[in-house]
């Protein structure tokens, strides 16, 4: 039996003066009464209460105990309150890491409609490649751009996620499509290099993963910037759908290579508990999964 346990069956024993009457109000038993006392004894080791066969007296050392006992149980209570009232109403501090491709594009839009409908929330928002260790360095959700087993409890996804590779039309007609990722090596390229592998773009032929290796002519650390080189000729460059989707459709960029791509990837919100998850992040989690949803019906697809 935990400690808890046995401090509030301590006070019990003092508040109603016996072991008997501690039962009665307890709902217990008065050998179970006097059995946490005596643990609670030993593990503190003193006695607590000097016991005769008509009452109980708090000894020295119980006079000292009981105080801390009734102080621990008091803020205990608190930390319940202020615990319940946190996840009863999205509110608090969120830290959120995302991929910066994601975060410059359709996540940032999610994520600011997110704090205005919810102004009790503060977000510490990090846009960065890296897989974060959630636990370690304390973050309360991660957004993943991967291929993972979709799932309501640690790992759930938000919407698909499309990869394209893209130029300028002037580079098409300058140096022809490329009908193979292979092809690419030989080409000016416009490296991101937040991607995992910026010098290596992966590509899929058939069952088989292949990996080009490219030569940059220039290199970015923003997908934006990539798209702003890509729009102005200089090579060709590969990143999310949905900062080029506009481009494309206004004919100022073109995707090539669309056959190779991957298309099992998606947008996941990764989070390390799966049982009693705060009010605030399940709404920040809802929020997403419905924004995507509604963004992706109104005809913006991945």
């Amino acid at each position: 039996m935990d400690t808890m346990t046995r401090m509030q069956a301590f006070i019990a024993v003092v508040d109603a003066g016996g072991f008997s009457a501690a039962a009665r109000e307890t709902g217990r038993s008065k050998a179970l009464m006097s059995k946490y006392v005596s643990e609670l004894e030993d593990e503190l080791g003193a006695r607590l209460l000097n016991r005769t066969t008509r009452q109980i007296s708090l000894t020295e050392a119980g006079e000292a105990a009981l105080e801390e006992a009734q102080e621990v149980l008091r803020r205990v209570g608190q930390l319940r309150e202020t615990i319940e009232a946190a996840n009863a109403a999205p509110r608090g501090r969120l830290k959120v890491s995302a991929p910066r491709a994601e975060g410059d594009g359709e996540l940032g839009g999610a994520i600011m409609e997110f704090l205005a409908a919810y102004p009790d929330i503060r977000m510490d928002l990090r846009l960065e490649e890296r897989f974060v260790d959630l636990v370690e360095e304390g973050y309360d959700v991660a957004i993943r751009i991967a291929a993972l087993a979709d799932s309501s409890m640690i790992a759930r996804k938000l919407a698909g996620f499309r990869i394209v590779t893209y130029c300028a039309p002037q580079i098409i007609a300058a140096h022809g499509r490329p009908e193979h990722p292979s092809e690419l090596s030989g080409l000016s390229c416009i490296v991101d290099t937040n991607a995992r592998t910026p010098l290596s773009w992966p590509y899929r032929d058939g069952p088989e993963k292949l990996s080009v290796s490219v030569k940059a002519r220039i290199e970015v650390n923003s997908p934006t910037a990539a798209v702003s080189a890509a729009l102005a000729g200089l090579g060709f460059s590969r990143g999310p759908w949905p900062l080029v989707r506009t481009h494309v459709k206004a004919g100022t960029l073109v995707t090539v290579l669309d056959d190779y791509e991957f298309d099992e990837l998606g947008i996941y919100a990764v989070y390390p508990h799966r049982e009693r998850m705060p009010a605030k992040l399940r709404a920040f989690i809802d929020h997403l999964v419905a924004w995507y949803d509604g963004n992706r019906k109104a005809g913006k697809p991945d």
